[in-house]
């Protein structure tokens, strides 16, 4: 089986957040069970390098936008097709936005000629290649399917994945022509959204299955506080719905090889995670001398994230005897408010604004804990690495989060099966109490460790996700 993944972004090569992740590491784990896959990527500037290296395999002078080529390379292991549209693609910035931060006023020419690119591929393969299911991820790729149905012609089957449904790529109906869309499916059950184009709702219209990344997400978005105003849509399509966990690439998150360590170490060497906290404590200006929790945040800095109110809770940390640091960028008030924080608790909290992937890793493999209050959160990676890591999750139950991390409560502690911590109410408050209970409990070495080594046991790669996706290849091929 061979399955055509659509995407706007792929670590290593280019990454803006967790999507980047989940499509880089996905069709390895395929690969293992008999399932082949390739990536159409944008040739975005950090990928040109890679086209002179490759083959040209489509050629198309119509799409969204004009020109492109698609151009097959191998890097990393990983087989992209890369559509080279310089007039779309190639342009400083980052991959929906220009220098200023704000979108690229063509993003409808730029993602639909993605989508369409990948709906010709599913259609007619290239150079002799013709996959068996088209797999589209979020908004950016989600008219793929709509492309697909429109075509009239037998297609393969399709999946689109909302990895955060609050990103919905909604454009006035004006851009329909130049889309190549029909005019006749502008209506509310098909591509129209409160008057407005919207590519995940037409994806969501059309895609045969419907994935997102956790099973309580799943459930959440049929409800009107997460739906973002597309449950209405989605309930209509629950029985094509499903929530699939993601899961992280335990090579290149292992700590006991990882090269931006210090020092290396596994479940029985966590005394060494102190060497990389020393570093860490270097890094940011923290008091190396500290005795109690260092908790990290690596996280985007916004609201959603729950971090204005852990930047109301910091207070307690310091008072409770913790450290923090933070490696985020985002709202500007946020990224004021922890760089002054760093300042008012100099040597208990120190900040690094912007984002150093070597540092992201450090922080996982020094710091005692990981805090992630998100008022909403899909699946969540950083908590993954936590568990890796032996940095002990603290977070709010939604999502995957709920999905992924065992609450230290009585029961869960005497059975030596807590992972982290869950709390509910995400305001100063709520995590100012969840910190009483991390606290009481780091003070007992012992009870901590026994946390640490039962995170670090917990399975956070992607077998079992990828047997999921595998399997629903599978039951859609039949």
């Amino acid at each position: 089986m061979q399955v055509l993944m659509v995407a706007s972004e792929c670590a290593p090569f280019i990454k803006t957040g967790g999507l980047a992740d989940v499509v880089g590491a996905l069709p390895d784990a395929l690969s293992s069970l008999g399932i082949g896959s390739r990536i159409l990527l944008p040739a975005y500037p950090a990928l040109q390098p890679l086209l002179s290296g490759g083959k040209q395999v489509a050629l198309f002078d119509d799409l969204p936008g004009g020109y492109g080529q698609v151009v097959l390379v191998t890097a990393q292991g990983i087989e992209l097709l890369l559509l080279d549209a310089p007039q779309l693609f190639d342009r400083p910035g980052l991959p929906y936005t220009d220098p200023d931060g704000k979108d690229w006023t063509d993003n409808h020419l730029r993602f639909g000629a993605l989508a369409q690119a990948a709906a010709r591929i599913g259609l007619d393969g290239v150079d002799g290649w013709e996959p068996d299911i088209v797999h589209a991820h979020d908004w950016q790729a989600a008219l793929t399917p709509v492309y697909l149905k429109q075509s009239g012609r037998p297609e393969p089957k399709s999946v689109l994945t909302i990895h955060n449904i609050a990103f919905q790529g909604r454009f006035g109906p004006h851009v329909l022509a130049e889309l190549g869309l029909r005019g006749d499916w502008f209506h509310p059950e098909a591509l129209e959204f409160h008057g407005d184009l919207g590519f995940l709702k037409g994806g969501l219209m059309f895609a045969d299955r419907i994935t997102t990344v956790s099973p309580t997400y799943a459930r959440e978005i049929l409800t009107p506080h997460y739906g973002m105003g597309l449950e209405g849509v989605l309930q209509s399509r629950a029985d094509n719905l499903s929530g699939i966990l993601n899961g992280i690439d335990t090579t290149i998150w292992d700590p006991a090889t990882d090269p931006a360590l210090s020092v290396g170490y596994n479940a029985r060497s966590l005394g060494r995670k102190a060497e990389n906290r020393a570093r860490i404590a270097e890094r940011v200006g923290l008091d190396q001398n500290a005795s109690g929790p260092l908790f990290c945040v690596i996280s985007r800095l916004t609201e959603q994230k729950g971090l204005d109110a852990l930047a109301e809770a910091i207070p307690d940390i310091v008072a409770g005897g913790g450290q923090l640091a933070v490696l985020g960028s985002g709202d500007v008030a946020l990224e004021r408010a922890f760089t002054e924080a760093g300042e008012r608790f100099a040597g208990s909290v120190g900040t690094v604004i912007g984002y150093d992937e070597a540092f992201a890793h450090l922080l996982q493999g020094g710091s005692d804990a990981i805090l992630i209050p998100s008022r909403f959160e899909p699946c969540g990676l950083t908590q993954l690495y936590g568990l890796r890591y032996g940095t002990i999750p603290i977070v709010a139950r939604t999502g995957g989060l709920a999905d992924t991390v065992i609450d230290a409560n009585v029961a869960a502690l005497n059975a030596e099966c807590a992972t982290g911590f869950v709390f509910g109410d995400v305001s100063a408050n709520g995590i100012s109490e969840v910190l009483n209970r991390v606290f009481d409990t780091f003070s007992d070495k012992k009870k901590w460790q026994v946390m640490q080594r039962a995170a670090m046991r917990q399975s956070v790669g992607w077998d079992q996700s990828a047997k999921a996706y595998a399997q629903m290849y599978r039951d859609l091929s039949e």
